[in-house]
């Protein structure tokens, strides 16, 4: 935690690592930017994960003390009766936040409409198998679709904005983006194919969460949370 000295309070650093850099963690981007840490006497820096490599990479590596990252993450170390490296300790996002979007307004969407056409699907671990988990809650059978791996995000908007594909399945504020700029019109949520669930998170070490600046991140993050909450979009 901070420390005064003589008036002077020394600034403890964190440095906190996305998985993806999106407005749908605005809790944690509002925990950064909006003076929370500061006030708890931290001095934050944030970074985004190269592709490729995991944002728990950098918890191992010592590079990142919190980290933005799916439930998913711990997924093969369980499986394998290991211990995961990290403990997902606060939650981000209770809901899926990718949408479907279409070439155009389908006001009585159903998702019976993606059988045989092609959808530029999100191939990461959790993004894919939240998708193909909503189409079984939809009574769509996946393999009846043709589901289209156009590499990262930025790739896949590129390719749907140059004409692929018949719907493509991204996280927002990208769908809501194409909507707006007339590329496209959002035919239907995942999140509410599917309903509430532990979606994004953050993680960190063992070690790291008993110490006194895991503390002070927390009370951060709840107050950055209840003003997310609480406070108008508009503002």
């Amino acid at each position: 935690m901070g420390i005064y000295f003589k008036g002077y309070r020394h600034m403890s650093r964190i440095s906190i690592q996305f998985t993806r850099f999106s407005a749908f963690y605005s809790p944690l981007i509002a925990t950064i930017s909006g003076g929370f840490l500061k006030n708890e006497g931290l001095d934050p820096s944030h970074s985004i994960a190269p592709p490729g490599r995991s944002a728990i990479a950098a918890l191992i590596d010592g590079s990142a003390d919190v980290v933005q990252s799916a439930l998913s993450q711990g997924f093969t170390a369980l499986e394998a009766n290991e211990q995961p490296p990290a403990v997902h300790f606060a939650q981000i996002n209770e809901m899926d936040g990718f949408f479907i979007t279409g070439r155009g307004p389908e006001p009585n969407f159903d998702w019976n409409r993606l059988v045989g056409k092609q959808v530029l699907v999100d191939h990461g671990g959790q993004p894919l198998a939240m998708f193909r988990y909503a189409c079984h809650q939809m009574n769509v059978a996946y393999d009846t679709i043709e589901a289209i791996d156009a590499g990262d995000s930025a790739s896949m908007e590129s390719r749907f904005r140059d004409g692929d594909g018949d719907y493509i399945h991204l996280q927002g504020p990208v769908p809501q983006q194409l909507e707006k700029d007339g590329v496209g019109s959002i035919v239907a949520s995942v999140g509410s194919a599917i309903g509430p669930c532990g979606f994004s998170s953050l993680a960190a070490t063992r070690e790291w969460l008993a110490s006194d600046v895991a503390s002070a991140f927390m009370r951060a993050y709840r107050q950055a949370r209840d003003y997310v909450n609480h406070t108008p979009a508009a503002e």
